[in-house]
């Protein structure tokens, strides 16, 4: 049990800016195994932000509250996934080889692409949100940094880490998840899911229907251009994945 709390205070500390013990310290062989409990970081991460909107919806306007709980999610994550999803943007869209897109996502530097991209997918966050009913709204952030995070572990689990050489990394990743913990991270990410189909009809099979389909395409893509995943790549799934729960939620409302 102990080592699992350490595995799990790996995954804060690798994931958000949660202050977490000294003792706590990195490894490629501790981050590998901590990726289990991703999901349930986003668990913490989308808790997070539904506090920060139920606090806020009661003395603000409900596109505000909205606005207050992105950015305490960005915050608390230190925008670690934003931050992939825009460095992917540049390397996709700027590269034509697996050499440069790959040379592109280690650039630190943000390109047009990636900040188009970046202003989009906040836009899209922020009207999703703001389109639902709000008592829908905390259970749909915890569901969906849950269920986005634990997409991730299956790009991991099923494909391949596409750096050749280590030292060429732009950031530690985990690169491999064994059958058992994969389970563990399905656990952890279907649950919140399981739980807002129980409250509200239909959400785990449109969820399903919509999201599956975009991870075996990205999973796809990015083996055609690069070969397997990346760090970036991973973090661009995970805010895909949760852009397409929240258009899937308004789905859900408008029409179901």
């Amino acid at each position: 049990m102990k080592k699992q709390g350490y595995l799990f205070l790996t995954a804060i500390m690798f994931y958000t800016r949660i202050p977490v013990p000294k003792s706590i310290v990195y490894s490629d062989d501790l981050l590998n195994k901590s990726t289990k409990y991703f999901p349930f970081v986003g668990w913490i991460v989308g808790g997070f932000g539904a506090l920060v909107f139920y606090a806020t919806q009661f003395i603000l306007p409900l596109p505000v509250s909205v606005l207050m709980s992105m950015i305490s999610t960005i915050l608390l994550t230190g925008a670690f996934h934003e931050d992939g999803f825009a460095d992917s943007c540049d390397a996709f869209g700027g590269g034509w080889t697996k050499e440069k897109i790959l040379e592109i996502m280690k650039d630190s530097r943000i390109g047009t692409y990636g900040s188009v991209g970046l202003i989009l997918i906040l836009f899209t966050k922020f009207y999703c949100l703001s389109s639902v009913p709000v008592k829908q709204i905390p259970f749909i952030l915890i569901a969906a940094h849950a269920f986005s995070r634990y997409v991730t572990t299956g790009i991991i689990f099923f494909s391949e880490y596409a750096r050749e050489d280590a030292s060429t990394k732009s950031k530690p990743v985990g690169k491999s998840l064994s059958s058992e913990d994969y389970f563990i991270s399905f656990i952890f990410g279907s649950t919140p899911l399981l739980i807002l189909s129980i409250l509200y009809s239909y959400w785990l099979l449109l969820i399903l229907l919509t999201t599956i389909p975009i991870v075996f395409f990205l999973k796809r893509y990015f083996e055609k251009w690069i070969g397997g995943f990346t760090g970036d790549a991973l973090g661009a799934t995970q805010q895909i994945t949760e852009i397409v729960f929240y258009l899937s939620s308004i789905i859900i409302y408008h029409f179901i």
